[in-house]
């Protein structure tokens, strides 16, 4: 099939919940210090899955994208998701 028609793409962002550590985060703001980068004031990290699902709607494939998340991409204990679709 081509991929230029027939599917949706639809983009998973995974995210730590306020208050949990974010030691990636963390060592990132700290290096950028170090390396003379000024002004940042916070940095946090994000996983960001782009999932092409074929001869799907948009609604099913939101669907499909919200049961990955919840079944594999996130913890729902520390992960905030943001599911959004996108074009091309």
């Amino acid at each position: 099939m081509d991929r230029s028609s027939g599917s949706v793409r639809i983009e998973v962002r995974v995210e730590l919940k306020p208050g949990v550590l974010d030691a990636e985060g963390e060592n990132v703001e700290k290096s950028l210090g170090l390396l003379g980068i000024v002004g940042v004031r916070h940095v946090t990290t994000a996983r960001i899955y782009d999932l092409e699902f074929v001869d799907a709607t948009p609604a099913e494939a939101r669907r499909r994208a919200e049961e990955a998340a919840d079944r594999l991409l996130a913890n729902p204990v520390i992960h905030r998701v943001t599911i959004r679709s996108r074009s091309g």
